[in-house]
């Protein structure tokens, strides 16, 4: 399960930022996870219960924002929402493609004391 190693890196980078803000505490995070970004968001949450043991994110509560996927075809340039890497352009129904949004895995924000 590659989740529990980005959770363990999400849980690095808070800690880093949490620390160079001086923050003892950690209340919040936002994490954006990208439809297309191969991550499992049932698997990320329950590896975030796992990594965050121990850590400053402990008490955080966690909030996960799903990004939708939105394709751009190479061919006719019409942009178009998917759930996959391998749809066909609506339109033309080429396989040429360029994602446009939804492989992000970000940490949106921190609210940290």
């Amino acid at each position: 399960m590659h989740e529990l190693s980005v959770a363990m890196s999400i849980v690095d980078i808070a800690d880093e930022y949490a620390s160079n803000a001086s923050a003892t505490v950690v209340n919040e995070i936002e994490i954006e996870v990208g439809q297309l970004s191969g991550v499992i968001m049932d698997a990320l949450k329950f590896a975030m219960d796992v990594a965050t043991k121990d850590t400053i994110l402990e008490n955080a509560s966690c909030k996960y924002i799903r990004i939708d996927g939105l394709s751009r075809c190479r061919d006719c340039t019409y942009e178009f929402e998917t759930d996959n890497l391998f749809t066909p352009c609506p339109k033309c129904q080429s396989y040429r493609q360029e994602i446009i949004r939804g492989k992000e895995l970000r940490i949106r924000s921190l609210t940290v004391e």
